[in-house]
């Protein structure tokens, strides 16, 4: 029986309408699926602005403290300097040779991606993917990001402090920015690098951050020289006070650092959590417990190197380790690092000022060949046995060794550059009087 011409278009035009409820419940859907997580996003801009917190007024009083006052005002003047020109990298170039879209074929795409200079085609509905399948504003992310590269080039000046002019300084942070800092960044957190292809296992930047800090700055510190009077003459902190004050910060804005790298604000950011209190908990008393064992009383000093001591071993692992690995991770970094610090560095007279290479460098090491260890189950970690201990430990050692070769090399050419066109070191007569008033005309205290 053939179906009477109105019921036919009825039919047709039902099913069309079916058919367009759908298409529109699918865009809806994709819409939605688009639109960043409200609670997710929130989280993350505090995290940014958390680890802001650790670079002004954290890390600047940290350092300011440690060095003598002659030089306090200059110390926290280059890290505000350097974070501020760092930023400006970013936005302009940095974002695009680290996460940039366009995935280059072949061995150039190992090492940087392109496109989206100056954040070109980015807006305010752009979206960056987080580990799942929730997404955050493109912008929160590239700001986040941004602020690690902005804290990154800051640690180098702790290795530098009290000889090295303002003018180098503001040469050396693009240099190093683009061929040093952006490769490594995308060698081990952008989908196709080097190292995040091999698997290495770098939560928050043990890596990225702080080897790359820490071996910069030894290579800059060799070529600068040692301080004037050193080792002879004392150099004592001049304001343990404004370094512990420092520490403090540091350690609050560490959370935005190491839960932040999480992207959202799940299980994994509270594991972060938890580890970045108990590892530099554990940090902090090894330290001073090692001191008493060495003859001496348990310091402030010692309490401020074994806070950071931990808090740079638990970055790389902040997400990779159960509470218990986290802990255990604290203790061996802060003994490492004390041996580095208190052993190694006079024994081969390298003038690392404030000890970015004996504490930052060191511990990244020891953090990130110890994420292999602390990621397994039978530590309480949260790998799940597929990759075998000695093949995760093979892939961490191979990381750090290409992060050390990398930033060596790099730094060493970035410095020879700067030294050639401006120079490195102030006179003689300006270390005498100290950075303060000579390289910028005022006094940190009058």
């Amino acid at each position: 029986m053939t179906m009477p011409n109105f019921m036919r278009a009825a039919a047709t035009a039902t099913a069309a309408l079916l058919t367009t409820t759908a298409a529109h419940a699918q865009e809806a859907a994709e819409a939605a699926a688009a639109v960043p997580d409200p609670g997710n996003n929130a989280w993350m801009m505090t995290a940014t602005i958390l680890v802001l917190l650790m670079i002004l007024p954290g890390l600047a009083l940290f350092y300011g403290g440690l060095t003598r006052s002659k030089n306090m005002l200059s110390t926290m003047t280059q890290i505000g300097a350097t974070a501020a020109l760092a930023m400006i990298i970013w936005v302009m170039w940095g974002y695009s040779l680290a996460f940039g879209d366009t995935t280059y074929e072949g061995t150039l795409g190992l090492f940087i991606s392109g496109g989206s200079y100056f954040l070109a085609g980015t807006d305010a509905s752009s979206t960056a993917a987080t580990f799942t399948d929730e997404v955050i504003s493109k912008y929160v992310f590239i700001s986040f990001q941004m602020t690690f590269a902005a804290i990154t080039a800051a640690l180098i000046l702790g290795a530098t402090a009290e000889r090295m002019k303002f003018g180098a300084v503001m040469a050396f942070v693009p240099i190093w920015l683009t061929i040093v800092y952006f490769p490594i960044a995308h060698m081990v957190w952008a989908g196709g690098g080097l190292l995040f292809e091999d698997g290495a296992l770098d939560f928050a930047g043990g890596t990225v951050v702080h080897i790359n800090a820490g071996v910069s700055g030894l290579v800059l510190a060799y070529l600068l020289g040692k301080r004037r009077g050193w080792p002879q003459e004392p150099m004592m902190p001049h304001s343990m006070t404004l370094t512990m004050v420092g520490t403090g910060l540091l350690w609050v804005g560490w959370f935005g650092f190491n839960a932040g790298s999480a992207l959202e604000a799940d299980g994994s950011a509270g594991l972060a959590m938890i580890n970045t209190f108990v590892a530099t908990a554990a940090g902090a008393l090894a330290w001073m417990v090692i001191e008493r064992l060495a003859g001496h009383q348990g310091s402030a000093l010692g309490f401020c190197s074994g806070v950071i001591a931990g808090l740079v071993a638990i970055t790389p692992a902040a997400g990779n380790s159960g509470p218990f690995g986290a802990i255990l991770l604290g203790i061996l970094s802060a003994a490492i690092c004390y041996l580095f610090v208190a052993k190694v560095k006079a024994k081969f007279g390298y003038d690392d000022s404030l000890d970015a290479f004996g504490i930052h460098g060191i511990g990244g090491i020891v953090g990130a060949i110890g994420t292999a260890v602390v990621y397994q189950p039978f530590l309480g970690g949260p790998g799940d046995g597929s990759t075998a201990l000695g093949t995760q430990l093979g892939i961490q050692v191979f990381s750090v060794l290409v992060t050390i070769a990398w930033a060596a090399i790099g730094t060493l050419i970035a410095g020879l550059i700067v030294k050639a066109l401006v120079g490195l070191r102030v006179t003689e007569e300006a270390e005498v009087d100290g950075l303060d008033i000579s390289e910028h005309g005022e006094r940190a205290y009058n």
